[in-house]
């Protein structure tokens, strides 16, 4: 496979595994002008091969539907590529190693910004104090999102860099103060490094086969040139499609911007490690119920401005509290404009972890979007999991029910938050699969098709996110090992290898196991991303 200046108009892709739900033994498959035109067998490829502008062997590999990551913070994911990223850091001590050593290979920067700080997971538990911060930078402007990106610690220079009085803070920010702080860090960026981390994160996404993200903006997450100069920066440039959601209660200004709806971090609550997440029982570790920044009749009013004006609405929903307010919310504006209009808006609810029986059934009934992360799972769940030290074994072990969304016909939107969890899709469906908590499990299939078809579904695209005659020839090619079949009534531990099953293969995600690797993505019959050497 070679890249090429200019997208053949016509090209047959033979001698692979196509997986498609039109043939299930698909070995080709014919794209042209940005839609798949043929799958089907290799004998039957021959008809084609001399009506193309290219043919492209593909050596055994697996072709798939594009990834959709419904949540990407497209700036920030980019930020953190190129700049401080200390998701890795194993103590504070090697942390603020990792700021001492940032601060000077940047002595050029405004302001030093740094994401992925988890103090839940360190020896200690103890965030770093700014004092600690002040001595690590020389005394520069630090901001320092914590992986949730909830909560920041900042040094000295930057909050005085603030407007108004924050107080004699030493500790990690949330809220109002923790949105004044970003505010302040950002605008430091230069339009310049913004189109840097943006292009940075989008090449990113396509070389693992990501062929669309959701970009979820807002003003107290980034602002609106941020949001409009990627929008724009996508329409120009060859790479993954960006849909846009804008999160603020202003319908008009979703729609002057672009976005699709007027959704995404619309909080309604905060986060769990930030102790930010609302809920209805005080936290295990926090004598609090977090907070909460809506209630249910702001989203009633919310849900009822969309629907009336045909965009989407959708909130950021996190503890038990936050979801029964949008529930309710929800509820309310139907009874107002009428359950099948709200149902056929498709709104959004991002996160949704911590859900009952109840909730779940009200996502049915009204027709409710679920865009949640399983990598959350497999980075917080377990026993020992950050989700246990906030909330208790018990609650912890009901977050993220994934299987029993599907069974209640909920229609599910797999994403990352990145730069929250990393742009990862077969980790994403591997976390799904062998979620901590058994009963919460998805089939492969499943949360493929969740990654694949449920992103196109959650912005009202029915024909889309599968490799069948007429959808958008947006798919990947992959080096993997052998496919495996899973039946569809098996969870994880049973597999099945009969090519009778009639069910297109996936790689085999069980832990241990190579995840595949991305040689190419195309987006709308056009290369995106070439692995070098392929």
């Amino acid at each position: 496979m070679s890249d090429t200046s200019a997208q053949p108009q016509t090209v047959l892709l033979r001698r692979g595994e196509v997986h498609s739900p039109a043939d299930p033994f698909a070995t080709a498959m014919v794209v042209e002008r940005g839609q798949v035109a043929w799958v089907g067998s290799e004998g039957a490829a021959d008809a084609f091969a001399e009506g193309v502008d290219e043919v492209v062997d593909l050596d055994g590999a697996l072709v798939t539907p594009a990834f959709t990551d419904a949540h990407v913070h497209t700036t920030a994911t980019g930020l953190a590529l190129t700049g401080l990223d200390l998701s890795g850091a194993p103590t504070l001590e090697a942390a603020l190693g990792l700021v001492r050593d940032f601060a000077g290979a940047r002595p050029d920067d405004r302001v030093l910004l740094g994401h992925g700080w988890d103090a839940s997971r360190w020896p200690g538990g103890r965030p770093p104090t700014r004092g600690e911060l002040d001595e690590a930078t020389g005394g520069r402007p630090l901001y320092l999102s914590r992986i949730d990106v909830h909560s920041a610690v900042v040094s000295t220079a930057l909050l005085d860099m603030v407007p108004g009085d924050l107080g004699a803070v030493d500790g990690p920010l949330v809220a109002d103060a923790h949105h004044a702080v970003r505010a302040a860090a950002l605008a430091s960026i230069t339009p310049a490094q913004r189109i840097e981390a943006q292009r940075a994160a989008l090449a990113h996404a396509a070389s693992l086969g990501i062929g669309t993200v959701h970009e979820c903006g807002g003003p107290d997450i980034s602002s609106e040139d941020d949001f409009s100069g990627l929008l724009r920066l996508a329409a120009e440039e060859a790479g993954p499609r960006v849909v846009g959601y804008w999160a603020e209660q202003d319908v008009a200004k979703a729609r002057e911007l672009g976005a699709v709806g007027a959704a995404g971090d619309l909080f309604v609550d905060g986060a769990l490690g930030s102790h930010t997440a609302c809920l209805h029982q005080p936290y295990a570790d926090a004598a609090h119920t977090g907070t909460a920044y809506l209630d249910a009749a702001d989203v009633a009013s919310h849900v009822a401005a969309c629907t009336e004006a045909g965009l989407q609405a959708g909130f950021h929903a996190i503890g038990d509290a936050a979801v029964t307010a949008v529930v309710e919310g929800v509820r309310a504006a139907a009874e107002k404009v009428g359950l099948a209009r709200v149902r056929a808006a498709r709104h959004r609810v991002e996160h949704a972890e911590m859900l009952t029986p109840e909730s779940v059934a009200a996502f049915a009934e009204l027709g409710l979007t679920a865009s949640v992360q399983p990598a959350f799972d497999a980075l917080w769940g377990g026993e020992e999991g950050m989700y246990a030290q906030r909330l208790g074994g018990e609650r912890a072990r009901s977050l993220n029910p994934f299987a029993a969304l599907l069974r209640a016909g909920v229609p599910l939107a797999f994403g990352s938050d990145s730069p929250v969890t990393p742009l990862d899709p077969w980790g994403t469906v591997r976390a799904a699969a062998f979620h901590h908590t058994p009963e919460h499990r998805v089939s492969v299939r499943a949360a493929f098709t969740a990654h694949t078809r449920g992103g196109w579904r959650a912005v009202g695209r029915d024909d889309a996110g599968i490799l069948v005659p007429g959808a958008p020839a947006d798919y990947a090619v992959w080096r993997t090992d052998e496919l495996v079949v899973q039946a569809p009534d098996d969870r994880v531990a049973r597999w099945s290898t009969d090519p009778r099953s009639g069910t297109p293969g996936l790689p085999d995600l069980t832990p241990g196991h190579d995840l595949p690797v991305c040689l190419s993505t195309v987006v709308g019959g056009r290369t995106v991303f070439v692995r070098p050497g392929e």
